[in-house]
Order: structure tokens, then sequence, then C-alpha cells
């Protein structure tokens, strides 16, 4: 049975749910990009890919608590950076750590590409993460 979670707090998305969980013996859920938008659809952070980072980090601790996880329970991640410049990437990367994301560690791929899906947006971040016996929504 997979479990499709649009998060309350967050833009809605167009075609896709911000959370899928899956029980397989432990729950894990499986979560959609975490986008530098605010609740109401606005670009957070334009043409600052640090600040940007950071709205990103709060839109996926947000997805993570609505699925009863948290940033320490995250297995994996991929982080997209748009820039060329590994000057870019590794401040953005330097946001990803100071979350506590690096806590675990998690397993993460950082990747520098030629644009994301919406006008102005400069980083994206996909997790899959354990969901907790104990925090079960």
């Amino acid at each position: 049975m997979i479990q499709r979670v649009t998060v309350p707090g967050l833009f809605p998305p167009p075609t896709y749910s911000h959370a899928s969980v899956v029980e397989a013996g432990t729950r894990i859920a499986f979560l959609a990009g975490s986008v530098p938008l605010d609740a109401e659809g606005q670009l957070v952070g334009e043409g600052d890919p640090v600040r940007q980072a950071e709205q990103v980090i709060a839109n996926l601790t947000e997805q993570l608590r609505t699925v009863g996880s948290d940033l320490r329970h995250v297995l994996s991640t991929d982080v997209y950076v748009v820039s060329d410049e590994t000057a870019a990437l590794s401040a953005v990367w330097d946001v990803v750590e100071a979350s506590g994301l690096s806590a675990g560690p998690h397993s993460s791929t950082l990747l520098g590409v030629s644009c994301l899906g919406y006008p102005g947006q400069l980083v994206e971040i996909t997790a899959t993460a354990v969901v907790p016996e104990e925090t079960r929504p």
C-alpha cells in the first residue's frame, strides 16, 4: 500500500505528492523534490542559492514532519544546484551540512544542473527517509 502525502503548509504541487510512504517492514518515505517556494507559491531568495537552500531545507523539514519523520532519519538525498561552478555547489552543501542532514550521515548526491522546474529556481532536494514507528501519524 502506498500512501501519497501532500503537505498542507506547503504550496500545492501541480501533479505530484510531496511524499510517498510505503510499508516495507520499516516504513520509508520517498519525498518529492523540496523547492524554494513559500506556502503561497512565491520564490524565496531570487538569485541567491544559499537563501534558496535554506528555504528548501525548511520545506523538506516540513515534509518530513508531516509524514512523522525528521532530518535525522533521512537515508539519502539528491541536491540539485543550477550552476557549473563548484563554489555555488559548495555554498549550498554548507547549508545542507548545517541543517542536521549530515548527522546521519545520510548518503547524498550533489549535482550541478542547467535548470530546474520553476522560473528562478536554483536549488532542489529530493529525499528518502525512515518513518520511525513511534512517530507515525
